[in-house]
């Protein structure tokens, strides 16, 4: 679950990370010279080096227009992996640019390699924003219950039900051009053919990002009135969630989605830092139940164990959820023996919220704790 796709060359590893089937493809190669520190703002639209075909291979051409021979640059252009298959490749001459190679996939997209040093100080700043975000969800979840109660089908109801699938489902916002382009869906793009509602609870089967079959299944008695209301209405429209408005039905999009969760988590949050949320609480739940790491051998099985356990709940490949959602710090903890074990036995004697507010206080301490 937590790490990207390892790749073992020598002395070296790289670390590949793939948003599958995702509009940007962030791959992070972790082979670079220690002595490398200082990161540089890395333009593509600067002069740089290209990449072309070259019989089996390529040659590449220096911003001075020359062929490049000399050795180290070579070195480091190998060492990035840059993916074969990519076209009008820029590729940065410093070896400390923040961004240090750009190409066109073969669907047309434009994608970017980081410098591992500064993709890790951002995923830093990230997890420091989702912990954040976590000590403020009690009041989240209090305005989602208001939202939830109100009558009718207007958008803040509508809303409420998005951000709650969200929230309990670990649903993805769902953006129409994947719905459109790949037919594949999230909480905004959900269509009423992919619900059913029996009693308290739903159970959603839909094509998930990647094409993944996925079934999330929710037991939520508010959350069910809302969805129940919304397969009776005659919207004209096959998605699922459209609010009523005075100019007539509105679908709701993954921006409406996006903004509302903003409004009540705050402008510097997004509604992927909930899921990367729930993915470090999934997580340390399963470090919590995992033996102690005794050898190295044992170490990998069990946090291989857990980013497995956590990839079936979200959707994504372990290496995904490893390197975009685990926090860090969890495995830091658990090689440390630090889990949250105590919790997870006093939240098993107790049911729904109640359990899952002991493991995310306690997740929150034990990362806040992690230095």
């Amino acid at each position: 679950m937590a790490g990207g796709f390892w790749l073992n060359r020598g002395h070296r590893a790289y670390a590949l990370g793939a948003v599958i089937a995702g509009r940007w493809l962030l791959i992070v190669a972790q082979g670079y010279p220690p002595r490398v520190t200082k990161l540089r703002h890395g333009d593509p639209a600067s002069p740089g080096i290209r990449r072309r075909r070259r019989g089996r291979g390529f040659s590449y051409t220096a911003p001075s227009g020359e062929r490049l021979t000399d050795a180290a640059p070579l070195a480091r252009i190998e060492d990035l992996v840059i993916p074969q298959a990519w076209r009008d490749v820029w590729i940065s001459p410093e070896p400390g640019g923040h961004i240090q190679a750009v190409g066109t996939d073969a669907a047309g997209r434009r994608q970017y390699l980081y410098h591992p040093q500064w993709r890790k100080e951002r995923d830093e700043e990230k997890h420091d924003r989702v912990l954040a975000m976590a000590k403020r969800l009690p009041e989240w979840r209090a305005c989602v219950d208001e939202d939830l109660a109100t009558r009718g089908l207007g958008r803040r109801r509508v809303l409420g039900a998005a951000l709650r699938l969200l929230d309990r489902g670990i649903f993805r916002t769902g953006g129409e051009e994947y719905a459109e382009e790949n037919g594949t869906h999230g909480v905004a793009t959900l269509l009423r053919e992919h619900v059913c509602v029996r009693r308290d609870s739903c159970v959603f089967e839909y094509p998930a990002k990647g094409g993944l079959a996925r079934t999330v299944s929710i037991e939520d008695p508010d959350l069910a009135k809302v969805i129940r209301a919304l397969l009776r209405s005659r919207t004209g429209s096959d998605r699922l969630l459209v609010c009523r408005t005075r100019a007539g039905p509105h679908e709701i999009h993954a921006a409406d989605v996006n903004d509302r969760f903003k409004e009540l988590a705050g402008d510097d949050c997004t509604a992927k830092d909930l899921r990367t949320w729930n993915a470090t609480v999934l997580a340390a739940t399963a470090f919590a139940s995992a033996e102690p790491p005794r050898s190295e051998r044992g170490r990998k099985r069990a946090e291989a164990a857990v980013m497995r356990e956590v990839s079936e709940a979200l959707g994504n490949t372990p290496a995904v959820c490893r390197s975009s959602y685990v926090n860090p710090r969890l495995v830091t903890a658990y090689r440390s023996r630090r889990t949250i074990a105590a919790a997870a036995r006093r939240a098993a004697k107790l049911d729904g919220d109640e359990a899952r507010a002991v493991l995310e206080r306690a997740t929150v301490r034990l990362l806040g704790n992690h230095g």
